[in-house]
């Protein structure tokens, strides 16, 4: 059985989402039978020896999480060297003054200028987290846009339908608003989704099977 570290620690602002998306995501592992979770707002886990025993990390975080640099470093080598990491919507909002933890997201958190419904366009229907999904759909999202982020460096698998929105609120010269990636760090790989803000989504059998297959393939589980 894989076992996945899922860290809810708020640092920053704390979302009410946190004790829906626990128990969704213990659920997911219980119903798959692929996967335990051990669920925490502490992060104490996050140091060498602990990390061993885990296939995979999910960070639902905010702000400067409370550990030690040496904890920091244990943590980004322990997916260099093949632990999976998933991220899920403020997991960008995370680690600011930790400048490797935004290279191994691929970016951070840069401002929601969109609280509403929006449209989404699904790059890559042929991942695992996105296959079960049509080319276009709508959802109630607060809908971040990212600082150093880039698409030279990730693999984007659902982006912002920008013709849904209100570009100039925008805050990238490019519009390019990725809502969904996935790529490789060193040994391990890392998903990362945005959507996740409202509570209600948690129990949308779409974001449930987009998020349990972006951690089966973080976990490398075809």
């Amino acid at each position: 059985m894989k076992k996945l570290l899922m860290i809810t620690h708020s640092a920053g602002f704390k979302h009410d989402y946190l004790p829906v998306a626990r128990k969704t995501v213990e659920e997911l592992g219980n119903k798959s039978g692929i996967f335990d979770v051990v669920a925490t707002d502490e992060c104490d886990l996050l140091n060498r020896e602990d990390l061993k025993k885990f296939d995979a990390i999910l960070f639902a975080t905010t702000g400067e999480l409370p550990i030690s640099d040496e904890q920091k470093m244990d943590f980004i080598n322990a997916i260099r060297n093949g632990i999976g990491f998933i991220g899920v919507h403020n997991a960008a909002d995370t680690f600011y003054k930790f400048p490797e933890y935004g290279r191994m997201l691929g970016g951070y958190f840069h401002s929601h200028p969109w609280t509403q419904e929006v449209a989404v366009i699904v790059e890559d229907r042929n991942h695992q987290a996105t296959r079960h999904l049509p080319e276009r759909f709508t959802v109630k999202e607060e809908i971040y846009t990212f600082r150093d982020w880039s698409r030279d460096k990730t693999h984007v698998l659902i982006r912002l339908d920008n013709s849904s929105v209100d570009l100039s609120k925008g805050t990238r010269p490019d519009n390019d608003y990725a809502l969904c990636w996935c790529h490789s760090y060193g040994e391990g790989r890392v998903f990362y989704t945005a959507f996740g803000h409202f509570k209600e989504i948690w129990s949308e059998k779409w974001f449930q099977i987009h998020l349990l297959n972006g951690i089966l393939w973080a976990m490398k589980v075809s």
